[in-house]
């Protein structure tokens, strides 16, 4: 009877769960994240890393890493890049581990304008330890309840990692100022069921838009180039849907050569998620965009959903360095550059 009530818990707790994809609060600065189309967006290499621990405070916390690398082909129009994420959920850790390659194929629609469709395909390994993170009905005494924790009943094959391939795809559609794109993810919706049965990881879709506003230029930058500083304000939107759950995130960034600072809100207040008010965060954003190519940003979530800002908010880390353009020189084929900001 154990076993069974030890299965029957198992299959209960799992196949009811609604899984979700990690996220960053600085989207723009996972760019092969947000969309397969941004791959080779800067028209040379690119190297990039990104890090986010949310609600380190309680022991529920989400912790997710990932590294990527993309270029621009400009002999085929085409973008290519490569992304490895790792992310580790919750109390029972759940640990998720992706890699990806991505193709973009760039078309010139105008004199400024373009669309880049984009494709992904990952490998998703998925793990859990059964025996080590979690506890089940067979392990608890029924004589002492909140006595010591009995072994676990080792079921082969319960609970060995699953292995996925997803297939995403994207498209972008931008000008020097305005770019408005869209992504669908996991559209083969793979079984990710640590069991025999089958629970598909849902479909994530994705909408994200902005506009660069040019301020004008400030003072002169100390250098022997005399240029005049850049400034602008760059409003920008990302919605994401994916089952039952949906959010929003809307704010912009204000760009001050070499600095740049954003603000924004994630959530959906008018549509609560199982009776639940669907709000998240205020996020705060600053970060430093140098001539060498090399970005950083940091950004702080502030909870202000139930769980509040005792469960210690958000860190996130992001860091890129844009290559040296080894085609400088050569005629371009496109003078027009990606208007998303760096974060």
């Amino acid at each position: 009877m154990h076993i069974v009530f030890f299965v029957m818990a198992c299959f209960c707790s799992i196949t009811s769960a609604f899984a979700q994809d990690p996220q960053y609060s600085q989207y723009y600065a996972a760019p092969l994240y947000l969309n397969p189309a941004m791959a080779g967006g800067e028209l040379t290499g690119r190297i990039g890393f990104n890090y986010r621990n949310q609600w380190p405070s309680i022991d529920a916390q989400f912790t997710t890493f990932s590294a990527y690398y993309d270029t621009y082909l400009p002999d085929y129009n085409s973008g290519v890049g490569i992304m490895v994420m790792q992310d580790t959920e919750g109390a029972a850790k759940l640990r998720s581990t992706t890699i990806s390659a991505l193709y973009s194929y760039e078309l010139r629609l105008g004199e400024n304008s373009y669309f880049r469709p984009g494709f992904q395909a990952s490998y998703i390994r998925r793990e859990i330890g059964f025996y080590e993170n979690l506890v089940f009905a067979n392990q608890i005494n029924p004589s002492d309840p909140f006595g010591p924790i009995l072994p676990g009943t080792d079921i082969p094959g319960l609970g060995d990692p699953v292995n996925m391939l997803s297939l995403s795809f994207g498209g972008l559609f931008f000008t020097e100022d305005f770019w408005i794109g869209g992504s669908a993810h996991h559209v083969n919706t793979p079984n990710q069921s640590f069991l025999d049965g089958v629970s598909p990881l849902p479909a994530k879709f994705s909408l994200h838009a902005g506009y660069r506003i040019s301020l004008g230029e400030g003072s002169m930058r100390q250098d022997f180039t005399h240029m005049r500083k850049e400034r602008y304000l760059t409003p920008t939107i990302n919605y994401k849907r994916q089952g039952p759950f949906e959010q929003l995130d809307v704010g912009a960034y204000f760009y001050v050569e070499p600095l740049v600072f954003g603000l924004w809100y994630r959530g959906l207040p008018y549509k609560p998620v199982e009776d639940q008010s669907n709000r998240d965060a205020i996020v705060m954003m600053v970060g430093v965009n140098l001539l060498s190519g090399l970005n950083v940003g940091y950004s702080f979530d502030y909870t202000v959903s139930q769980l509040g800002i005792q469960s210690g908010g958000a860190h996130e880390l992001s860091v890129s360095w844009t290559l040296p353009n080894k085609y400088q020189g050569k005629p371009n084929r496109r003078d027009t550059i990606l208007p998303c900001p760096k974060f």
